[in-house]
């Protein structure tokens, strides 16, 4: 399938049998690693056509470069949506043009490494707490 086309996953199944193997297998990782190291009153949706996990706001989203306006060319991109609020960010995230989203691209699942994902995610979850609940 060309995913570089328009299309709307309707489920997270069909977003995942959309993806080349080798992004399937870092999705699925750093899936893995959020799920284990956020609240479990966090929820994962599609968002953009993407996972992304939200708490009070946005936290983080992955994002397979297979997947249309992405703006990687290869690779898994792990965006956190306050990455400028980020103590620990600035060891391991790049910040792009969008000010708020610093993200890592990994082009294999070797490269990522959970204690960093981790202590990024106790972070970013700390950083949510601070917003309003939604109303």
């Amino acid at each position: 399938m060309d995913l570089q086309k328009r299309v709307k996953f309707q489920s997270y199944v069909e977003f995942w049998d959309s993806l080349p193997e080798s992004e399937r297998i870092m999705v699925d990782v750093l899936r893995q690693i959020i799920k284990t190291h956020i609240p479990k009153t966090c929820v994962e949706k599609l968002s953009y056509n993407v996972p992304s996990f939200y708490g009070r706001r946005r936290i983080c989203l992955i994002w397979p470069a297979s997947i249309a306006r992405g703006g990687i060319r290869s690779g898994v991109l792990l965006g956190f949506w306050q990455g400028f609020r980020l103590p620990y960010a600035e060891n391991y995230l790049l910040h792009g043009n969008n000010k708020q989203i610093f993200y890592k691209i990994y082009q294999s699942a070797d490269e990522i490494d959970e204690h960093a994902i981790s202590c990024l995610l106790k972070e970013a979850v700390e950083i949510d707490l601070t917003f309003k609940t939604a109303k």
